[in-house]
């Protein structure tokens, strides 16, 4: 649908918006004046779409669609190095080997999902599995143990990057003969002095400092808890004292337990991927980007506001390319 598009296309607009101006975008390209506005032209009537204006002065003032594009071109560059990147490694034999980590708090269908795309990009390549808590894991990338882990965030370290792929509920835990769990949802405000078992604080310490962030910032007191380093003794420890846990929706239940939503607040686990930013399987970066799509894809989660329909159909071009590079439909 979009053949005219090629990827010259983007370098040179997203370089004539960053300059503001034709002349200082053809001295950085090495190109002519003449043949930057033919290609601009031709790309902006083809798809439609305004990205810049003239000033009385001559300088470039991008529109909104220009600056959406420019975000959006700068990622079709950088997923063709990454698909380039990873193709020259894979002709070489690389990986050999891939070392997946994934934390017991995350989604495991999440951990299985990015070990299946794996292997089908390199069905050569052996998976060799770890399973952890999310301080553990990250030495564990950082040593060069694990190539990457799927883990609850904020994971922060200036060698590592860290990808979001998913942002899940918090939800209320408890059994189902407590008297919370007649309600169909429970206001954040009942839950003071009632939250008793938390994750162990040093298993993720950030993660830990952000949850008693929220609470505090809901108004909520917590005296005392019991700690469990596993959602299953979490839930072990609920059951025996009777108290109350927030977990991530989703979680495996036992069947003497059971969760309500929590109402008066948007309390959610954000759960992403990390790898060392410059030591690791040059697969690990495409594949990502494919994950996420295809996460989000799973989710149905309509967009909060629609962006104007110029803007639409760059991030539907942008789409397109990643689709040539990597089918959508995985």
């Amino acid at each position: 649908m979009y053949d005219w598009a090629e990827f010259r296309h983007f370098w040179y607009l997203l370089t004539i918006l960053e300059k503001k101006g034709f002349r200082p975008a053809a001295e950085q390209l090495h190109t002519s004046q003449p043949n930057l506005s033919v290609q601009a032209r031709q790309f902006q009537e083809y798809a439609s779409v305004t990205l810049f204006r003239k000033s009385n002065d001559g300088r470039i003032q991008p529109t909104e669609a220009g600056i959406a594009f420019m975000s959006l071109a700068r990622l079709v560059l950088e997923t063709r190095e990454e698909a380039i990147d990873a193709l020259i490694a894979i002709d070489r034999g690389e990986p050999e080997t891939l070392r997946l980590g994934s934390s017991s708090l995350v989604d495991q269908e999440i951990f299985r999902l990015f070990r299946a795309m794996h292997k089908e990009l390199v069905p050569s390549c052996a998976i060799r599995s770890s399973h952890g808590d999310t301080i553990q894991l990250t030495e564990d990338v950082l040593s060069g143990n694990l190539d990457a882990a799927v883990v609850t965030l904020p994971v922060k370290h200036p060698d590592l990057r860290a990808e979001g792929l998913r942002r899940d509920k918090l939800v209320v835990c408890l059994r189902r003969d407590h008297p919370l769990a007649e309600r169909a949802a429970i206001h954040v405000s009942e839950l003071s002095d009632k939250l008793t078992v938390l994750y162990h604080p040093q298993r993720h310490p950030d993660a830990h400092g952000r949850l008693l962030q929220l609470v505090s910032q809901a108004g909520i007191n917590i005296a005392d808890y019991s700690c469990a380093s596993h959602p299953s003794e979490m839930q072990m420890v609920v059951k025996e004292t009777n108290g109350v846990a927030v977990i991530r929706e989703g979680t495996p239940l036992d069947e003497e337990l059971t969760v309500r939503q929590i109402a008066g607040v948007d309390w959610t686990v954000d759960i992403g991927i990390i790898f060392h930013r410059q030591r690791h399987p040059k697969t690990i970066p495409i594949l990502v980007r494919k994950l996420r799509r295809r996460i989000a894809r799973n989710s149905g989660a309509p967009a909060d506001k629609k962006p104007p329909s110029a803007v639409r159909t760059l991030h539907r071009k942008c789409s397109e390319m990643d689709g040539l590079l990597f089918p959508l439909n995985g």
